[in-house]
């Protein structure tokens, strides 16, 4: 009733406690600041991906090295590295092979990576879980990045040096090549 008198709402604050809490007020403002405030929260939460590293029982070195950095990427952007090997026909009967794979990548990324999930036959593939450790060093934002006028090779005191004292030298003329006098021909010979 004294909600009606005034023109606003009864809203039900906390309905789990008791007595449960409600206040008078216009919903509508209620429910538009409630709902900020958790677009707010969920804003400032962190995504985390699993993205997936595969290898072969048979895998080369260069192709082992060049996945291994793909995972250390991951890592350090914060996402965790599903790490699986797939096993072929007879290539199951030798799947020790596929866990020294899985133990040899733990092992080189020890300084960015958690072992989660440690190897485990799932069927035709081993599967291994890594997560990134808190203490991994963040990728290079945009800030630390060189402006883009700037080269990459130039010193800082070339870079301060002013560009008028650059207009300030006299250009430099070109080199003339001296002209080669034709060669006498054969059977001629000067009569004067």
């Amino acid at each position: 009733m004294i909600a009606e008198e005034k023109g606003l709402d009864l809203v039900e604050i906390a309905a789990t406690a008791t007595p449960p809490v409600c206040r008078i007020m216009n919903s509508g403002k209620f429910f538009y600041q409630q709902a900020k405030r958790e677009g707010e929260a969920r804003k400032h939460q962190k995504h985390i991906q699993v993205k997936e590293v595969k290898f072969r029982p048979k895998i080369d070195e260069h192709d082992f090295q060049f996945k291994k950095r793909n995972a250390e990427r991951f890592l350090l952007d914060g996402n965790k590295v599903k790490s699986t090997v797939i096993f072929r026909g007879r290539e199951m009967a030798h799947n020790e092979i596929g866990r020294r794979i899985l133990n040899r990548l733990a092992a080189e990324l020890t300084e960015a990576a958690n072992i989660e999930v440690p190897p485990r036959q799932e069927g035709m593939t081993m599967v291994q879980i890594l997560s990134p450790k808190r203490e991994a060093a963040p990728k290079p934002t945009r800030a630390a990045k060189a402006p883009k006028g700037e080269k990459a090779g130039k010193s800082e005191a070339a870079a301060k040096k002013p560009k008028a004292a650059a207009a300030d030298k006299k250009p430099k003329a070109p080199k003339k090549k001296p002209v080669a006098e034709p060669a006498a021909v054969a059977g001629e010979t000067d009569k004067e």
